[in-house]
């Protein structure tokens, strides 16, 4: 162990922005995985405590799009009565939330370091879920609508997870990278 410890800080002192982008970059990837799971754990028990609500289709903007001969209606934020509908969509929410707000803090502290100014990077975080938030829910209820004809559920979910996970994930380190990017966070080299 001290072997490695002793390599990673000869890598750490000779490159100091790569160690800092691979410290992160793992870091992010671990926080974000322990995240989503919590959120579809969470997800899981919030449909049962919602399930009163029903599962009628909540969605909006409701447009009904036809693309490649197959209808379906597309919506930013929504759920189908398939995906469970209201009950689901309000789990998921409510999950969303409460996942983001764990991860803001993670992120801030534990992977990137920073003690800037938590009002402004709040917001900032906010800002940037809100649009990738809107983004991903429209590209991916647009896979789901098209892919479902064509694919297994199972793939079809495969499918969604990766696109929509993936394209966050990246979007979201590069975002985190900024917004928690302050004078005032000691190095990685620093104990």
């Amino acid at each position: 162990m001290e072997k490695l410890k002793a390599f990673w800080q000869n890598f750490a002192d000779k490159h100091p922005k790569a160690e800092e982008w691979i410290r992160e970059g793992g870091l992010f990837f671990l926080v974000s995985n322990l995240i989503t799971i919590i959120r579809g754990l969470l997800i899981e028990v919030l449909e049962l405590v919602f399930a009163f609500l029903g599962d009628a289709a909540i969605g909006f903007p409701r447009i009904t799009l036809n693309i490649l001969g197959i209808e379906f209606p597309w919506y930013i934020f929504g759920a189908s009565h398939e995906q469970g509908g209201v009950a689901y969509f309000t789990a998921l929410m409510c999950s969303m939330w409460v996942c983001e707000i764990i991860n803001f803090f993670m992120q801030r502290k534990f992977v990137f370091r920073s003690n800037g100014k938590v009002g402004r990077q709040a917001a900032l975080y906010f800002l940037v879920f809100c649009i990738v938030t809107c983004i991903v829910n429209a590209v991916s209820n647009l896979w789901d609508g098209l892919a479902s004809h064509f694919l297994p559920s199972i793939i079809c979910s495969l499918g969604t997870t990766f696109l929509t996970g993936g394209v966050a994930m990246i979007v979201y380190f590069f975002a985190n990278k900024r917004i928690f990017k302050d004078s005032t966070a000691p190095s990685s080299t620093d104990k």
